[in-house]
């Protein structure tokens, strides 16, 4: 992982001023390659064919399904848009696998069945 440079403002050094690449340069290929591609094609930069592909990560219920979908997305390729529904999905999971922790941990330290 790059750590951003630090510099003066206008040095072209941290993304400000001559020489820098501004916003493209915080933005994976996979973003640029996606808005170059919406931009050739006429449409707009927003992708919203991915929401009528089937069930949305947003949507998708906590589970080895949803676990499955997040382990295998090349979140470089996600846009803004999508990675934030990544993430949240990522919580969702990470919550409901807890919750599932903590239950057999009750059990398994809880009194004996009679």
């Amino acid at each position: 992982m790059q750590t951003p440079a630090r510099g003066i403002p206008g040095d072209g050094r941290n993304g400000v001023g001559p020489g820098s690449a501004g916003v493209l340069k915080a933005m994976s290929p996979g973003v640029v390659d996606f808005l170059f591609r919406q931009l050739v094609a006429g449409r707009p930069a927003e992708d919203v064919q991915w929401e009528q592909e089937g069930i949305s990560l947003s949507s998708q219920p906590e589970g080895a399904e949803l676990a499955r979908r997040l382990a295998e997305t090349d979140i470089d390729a996600l846009t803004p848009l999508e990675l934030f529904h990544y993430v949240r999905a990522a919580q969702r999971l990470a919550s409901w696998a807890e919750g599932l922790r903590q239950a057999a941990v009750g059990r398994y330290c809880g009194s004996p069945a009679d």
